[in-house]
């Protein structure tokens, strides 16, 4: 049965639960927050949608391991209904003619509970926007400029916009890769907000070190998206054996796996991608692996000597070493779910975590008869 790819019947229907689902965790913040400060209330609402866009993240992740990603084969809704409920006969002949997918029943369930979850992350970022639009104009020193919620809400509009391609465009392995960018970019966006409100660049360090959490972050970037390319193209299980691929250290491959406007499981010619462009795809994303994780180690062990980032530090050690245990374990134990998703959710928490690193500290400077030099003003413990 042809269905449309777009359906905007239940579109109001979804709005609506969006908004029901929204209003349980702002009466929750504005019952914890009713004796605080216009800025801590802001903050608190911040830090709320930062934590259920991270959950977002793993959701999303969830749906695309499970396969569930046209689970609901139109947009916004399923077969032009607000829920599965209203779908039931759609998707029940949809799973007889299939029955192991792309449509059935528990995997609409996943792609609407995932759309659920978005739509009431959306308004939220719409009443963070008006609300701290009102308290700037009453408070124009305000820690945050209205600005950057209003850029985050853009930019969640643009996040949903390619959440619809994903889903019309049949896992379109570049609209996919960038959805889960887009993903990011939002968690980074309200991270730099919620530091602001907590106070913006308070320890200073040496510029090589700073540059070092810069670069680091543009590696995991890259990283993130050579994963999400593996994650699309299911070139996980390309390599089933660790540290070798096929048992050799270079494997044949393909690179037409890396043509960007193709179709899944296609070359952008229109052939079936062979299974040594998935092998190039994982072990690309693999060597990268090597570069990021020593970067993101050297950078922890050069942070821990300032015991204002100690905390932050740790807890990068920590998440960097996360990755590789689980980056491990989706080769050689054939990729478990459980795995999988603690490997998205670290992911994402350690770019969380580079960009509080960055935002809390800053390189001071002062004249000097030979020009402008650094100066630190906390030192490191040796």
């Amino acid at each position: 049965m042809q269905v449309p790819l777009y359906n905007l019947e239940p579109l109001l229907q979804l709005m609506g639960l969006g908004l029901l689902l929204a209003g349980l965790p702002l009466a929750v913040f504005w019952h914890r927050q009713r004796q605080a400060s216009s800025s801590q209330r802001l903050k608190a609402l911040t830090l709320l949608i930062l934590t259920l866009t991270f959950e977002l993240v793993l959701v999303g992740a969830f749906t695309r391991l499970t396969d569930s990603g046209l689970g609901c084969p139109d947009w916004p809704g399923c077969y032009g209904q607000a829920s599965p409920l209203g779908a039931h006969a759609d998707i029940s002949a949809a799973q007889l003619a299939m029955p192991t997918g792309p449509v059935t029943h528990s995997k609409a369930w996943i792609e609407m509970v995932h759309r659920y979850l978005a739509s009431s992350v959306g308004v939220l970022i719409i009443v963070l926007t008006v609300w701290t639009w009102r308290v700037w104009r009453r408070e124009p020193q305000l820690a945050v400029h209205p600005g950057w919620p209003t850029l985050t809400l853009a930019w969640v509009c643009l996040q949903g916009a390619f959440g619809a391609l994903t889903v019309t465009m049949k896992l379109f392995p570049v609209i996919v890769t960038t959805h889960l960018l887009l993903a990011v970019g939002l968690l980074v966006l309200l991270m730099a907000q919620a530091v602001r409100y907590s106070g913006w660049k308070e320890v200073a360090i040496p510029a090589a070190v700073r540059m070092g959490v810069q670069i680091a972050a543009l590696l995991l970037l890259i990283q993130l998206a050579l994963g999400g390319w593996v994650s699309t193209n299911y070139a996980v299980l390309a390599c089933e054996d660790f540290p070798l691929c096929q048992g050799r250290w270079w494997p044949t491959m393909d690179w037409s796996g890396f043509e960007l406007w193709r179709e899944l499981g296609h070359t952008a010619s229109g052939e079936l991608l062979s299974f040594s462009a998935l092998v190039s795809i994982h072990v690309v994303h693999r060597t990268m692996a090597w570069l990021v994780l020593a970067a993101l180690g050297l950078l922890g062990w050069q942070l821990l000597r300032y015991p204002a980032l100690r905390r932050g530090a740790r807890l990068l050690l920590a998440l960097t070493l996360l990755q590789l245990l689980t980056g491990m374990s989706n080769v050689v134990l054939d990729w478990p779910l459980f795995a999988a998703l603690l490997h998205t959710g670290g992911a994402s928490a350690l770019m969380l975590t580079l960009v509080w690193l960055w935002a809390r500290s800053h390189v001071t400077y002062s004249s000097t008869a030979t020009g402008v030099v650094p100066v630190v003003s906390a030192k490191p413990v040796e």
